[in-house]
């Protein structure tokens, strides 16, 4: 009996080890890792020259397009301290990094571009309008034919990051590092438009999707704040944007980004 006891005792100090074991893990799992991060900044920008097509067979007669106009941005920084932070073209960026080394994360963002045709230029127009037959160079104007995103030519897209440390101060209180960046999503412009003397202006809509490929040099100091400067090439289509009556325009373009931004970190730990 006594043999007995002492094996009952035995086993149930393994047991409660064991628990202990297993709840020490449990704890360990529980910690949370990695940062988070919030960055909010300005940019200038770039296009390619594009085709325009624009099509209403619905209730007009048009389909046309105007080959290889150039377009330009507007950065509105002028009275940059007397107008609203979302007036000149601004990128708001929300991210992840995985864990405490911060090698790969994943970044939501928002990119807010102004896409205007340039007024005044010569270009060449093909297709038909009311029936009528064109192929001959026109010179763009409001009139006529006017085409912008102002409000604007907006990417909406999802990154993967990852990232390069190249220095560390002695306490990590600075850190200078590469981040590449990769992704795509949808453009969701505020188009306003003029065909034959018919304006429109939006709403905003889903109109087209956008891929995405960047780098940036990122300073952080004291972990809780950094300062970056970056630049970002995508290619944009616009599959289906909507402009006066049932009428549709579609083109597609590569855009360049010079972008100056800052923003704070949300370390999970401590390490």
């Amino acid at each position: 009996m006594k043999y007995l006891s002492f094996a009952l005792i035995v086993f149930c100090l393994n047991i409660q080890s064991v628990f202990a074991q297993d709840s020490t893990a449990a704890v360990k799992k529980k910690k949370m890792h990695g940062t988070f991060y919030v960055t909010w900044g300005y940019q200038k920008d770039y296009f390619t020259r594009s085709d325009v097509h624009f099509k209403n067979d619905r209730d007009d007669n048009y389909d046309f397009t105007l080959h290889n106009v150039k377009a330009h941005d507007q950065r509105d920084m002028n009275d940059f301290f007397s107008q609203p932070l979302t007036v000149p073209q601004y990128v708001f960026y929300g991210g992840y990094f995985f864990n405490n080394k911060g090698d790969w994360g994943i970044e939501a963002g928002w990119d807010h571009l102004k896409y205007i045709v340039t007024e005044g230029q010569t270009a060449h127009m093909t297709g038909q309008i009311h029936g009528v037959q064109y192929d001959q160079d026109t010179i763009v104007n409001y009139n006529f034919w006017h085409y912008e995103h102002t409000n604007g030519n907006n990417y909406l897209t999802v990154s993967l990051l990852k990232r390069y440390t190249f220095f560390k101060s002695e306490k990590s209180h600075h850190k200078l590092s590469l981040i590449a960046k990769a992704g795509g999503g949808v453009l969701v412009p505020k188009t306003q438009s003029v065909i034959m003397g018919n304006e429109r202006d939006g709403p905003f809509r889903v109109a087209g999707y956008v891929f995405t490929l960047g780098g940036a040099v990122r300073y952080d100091i004291y972990r809780y704040f950094f300062l970056e400067a970056s630049m970002k090439g995508a290619y944009a289509r616009y599959t289906h944007d909507k402009i006066y009556g049932e009428g549709i325009a579609n083109q597609h373009f590569f855009s360049q980004q010079f972008i100056l931004s800052a923003g704070f970190n949300i370390p999970l730990s401590k390490d």
